[in-house]
Formats: C-alpha cells, sequence, structure tokens
C-alpha cells in the first residue's frame, strides 16, 4: 500500500511539472523584451530628412529600439556629443565623419550613406550658365568648414577659377542666405536642398544655375559626390550589435517611406523641425539625393570621394585618410 501511495504521488508530481513548465515557458515568450535605448543624432535640413519616418515610429513606440534623439542646426554640436560619448549613433556630413574618426583616434565607424549631392548654384537673372561666368562674381554660400565649402572650392580650382582672384566667396548661416537670397538680396548663391526649394518658391527670379552633382560628374574623377552618412561609435557597436541591427534595418525602411511617400514625409519633416514648412519639404524631398548604402558597399562608393578631398584639402577630412577599420566588413 505504501509503495502504491509513493507511486501515485510520483506520478503527480511529474504531470504537474509538465504542466508548469509550458506555462512558464509562455509567459516568458508573452512577456515583451525591453528596448535598447539609442542616442540618435540628426541634423536639420537634407542629411535629417530620411530619418523623418523613423521619428514617427518612435514616438509611436513602434520602433524596436527606444531612440533618444538630439537634432540640432548645427553639426559641431552633433560632432562634439559623439567625441564625448552623448550619441551612440549620427546623422553627419561625410567630410565630418572622416575627421570624427582621426579625432577620436578610431573610435567611429562608418555606418551607412544617406545623401548623394544636394548642392546648387542659384542666381538672380540669367547670365551664368558655366563656371567661367562666375568669374568676377560674389557667391554667397552656406557651409563653411563642412562639405558645402571643399565641394564648392574644388569645383571652381577644377574650372580654371581661384578664390579670392577669379572669384569671391562669402559664407553665411544657411537661415541668414536662404532669407537673402528669397528676398532677393544676392545675385548668385550657392544653397543646398531643402533651402534651395524655399529660395525657388519664394522668389520667381532666382533660378538654378548650376547643379553641383551633375558639375562634379563631369570631372570623371573616379568619385561620387556623397554628402551625408551616418557613423557610430565602436564601443556602443560592440556592446549592442543587435540595436544596430535594428537600427540599420529601421533607417533603410524610413529613407525608403520618405522617397515614395513625399507628402506624409514632408509633413513629418515639419512635425519633427527637420524642415520648417511641410509643403517645402515634400517639394525638397524628390531633388534631396535620399540614398541608403551599408556594409561593404560603402567604401567603393565613398573612398574615392575622400581621395579628392584629400588631395584638395587635407584639413577637409580631419588631416589624413581613413583607415580600413573606419569601413564596415559586411
Amino acid at each position: 500500500m505504501k509503495k502504491k501511495f509513493i507511486l501515485v504521488m510520483a506520478v503527480l508530481l511529474c504531470l504537474l511539472t509538465a504542466c508548469a513548465a509550458p506555462q512558464k515557458q509562455e509567459q516568458e515568450e508573452t512577456t515583451p523584451k525591453e528596448k535598447e535605448v539609442v542616442r540618435f543624432g540628426i541634423l536639420k535640413g537634407p542629411t535629417g530628412i530620411g530619418a523623418s519616418y523613423l521619428l514617427e515610429q518612435n514616438a509611436n513606440d513602434a520602433a524596436k529600439n527606444k531612440y533618444e534623439v538630439t537634432l540640432e542646426a548645427d553639426a559641431q554640436n552633433i560632432i562634439a556629443a559623439v567625441v564625448s560619448n552623448q550619441l551612440d549613433i549620427a546623422a553627419v556630413p561625410t567630410n565630418a565623419a572622416s575627421a570624427l574618426y582621426n579625432k577620436t583616434e578610431g573610435q567611429v565607424q562608418l555606418l551607412a550613406l544617406n545623401t548623394a549631392g544636394v548642392l546648387y548654384i542659384l542666381e538672380k537673372g540669367n547670365t551664368v550658365a558655366s563656371w567661367g561666368d562666375l568669374k568676377g562674381k560674389t557667391i554667397y554660400a552656406t557651409g563653411q568648414g563642412a562639405n558645402p565649402e571643399y565641394v564648392l572650392n574644388y569645383l571652381l580650382a577644377q574650372n580654371g577659377l581661384t578664390v579670392g582672384e577669379d572669384v569671391t566667396v562669402e559664407f553665411l548661416d544657411s537661415a541668414e542666405l536662404t532669407t537673402k537670397a528669397a528676398s532677393g538680396e544676392v545675385e548668385v548663391c550657392m544653397l543646398p536642398v531643402p533651402a534651395v526649394t524655399t529660395v525657388l518658391v519664394k522668389n520667381a527670379d532666382m533660378r538654378v544655375a548650376l547643379n553641383l552633382s551633375e558639375e562634379w560628374d563631369k570631372l570623371n574623377n573616379g568619385s561620387m559626390l556623397t554628402m551625408g552618412c551616418v557613423v557610430v561609435r565602436k564601443e556602443f557597436l560592440k556592446e549592442h550589435p543587435e540595436a544596430v541591427s535594428n537600427f540599420l534595418a529601421e533607417y533603410e525602411e524610413s529613407i525608403n517611406y520618405v522617397k515614395n511617400n513625399a507628402a506624409d514625409a514632408g509633413a513629418l519633416c515639419e512635425k519633427f523641425e527637420i524642415v520648417p514648412a511641410a509643403a517645402i519639404a515634400t517639394k525638397a524631398i524628390p531633388d534631396a539625393n535620399l540614398i541608403f548604402v551599408k556594409g561593404a558597399d560603402i567604401r567603393p562608393a565613398i573612398e574615392g570621394y575622400y581621395n579628392v578631398l584629400f588631395e584638395a584639402n587635407p584639413k577637409s577630412i580631419g588631416g589624413k585618410l581613413p583607415q580600413d577599420d573606419f569601413y564596415p566588413a559586411e
């Protein structure tokens, strides 16, 4: 009798254990995994447009990561935040990415390319059809110390014009120059999209005289004009590879959404203060040259551009070309 009682108890215990195990597993599976926090820095203007849908997904708690977003008008503020480890991932100008790599002694890596060329020479009138027509003129420009300045100087030099001798270049901040161009106070200027869009909408006398992407391609220098990218701190990449992988997937989705839904994305650009007005953002998106390049495809897409900038002015990319570990292996 005693043996039979022990046997019954053993069977009951096995049954209880078997029932409990799946229940415990089911509870574990239904418990939502806590999202990883990613401190993400973006810039107002063209470099930030592609992230607008991702910001909306994040605001709706629909993103895989939890993004703590820093939005800045000045690239130097984003760069400083990366250097001081206050940001994990950041969208920055391509020349700034190389400078960051050199400044941090190799502690950042390229993660994606997000923007091709977005620079244009605008003219009030109809006298500029080639670079030679700029001789003796003053070009008002934005982007001193960043891609725009170095691209403009390079293209002028390649077309036989010397700054300070053949042509004068005066730099203003983007908001001031956009206002002056829209009101007709300047004859010739260089601006990026979407500032270009703003000027053309507000001033019918202004027109696109030169598309700098097309002018770059005419040189056949073995490179593509690539102005925006995303970098990641290597320490964060090493410690949070899943979060970085999720970011890349969500960022690619965001860029594709923006390219295919200009009106909705334009509203999001205004909502998140990336571009001041939805109507301007919507008109600008088709000309914003948004791209998404990741992994091993990054190096062949941008290395030629860095070589051109380095030969023209080593300071433009932080004094020296980035090494192999700056580029993703896959």
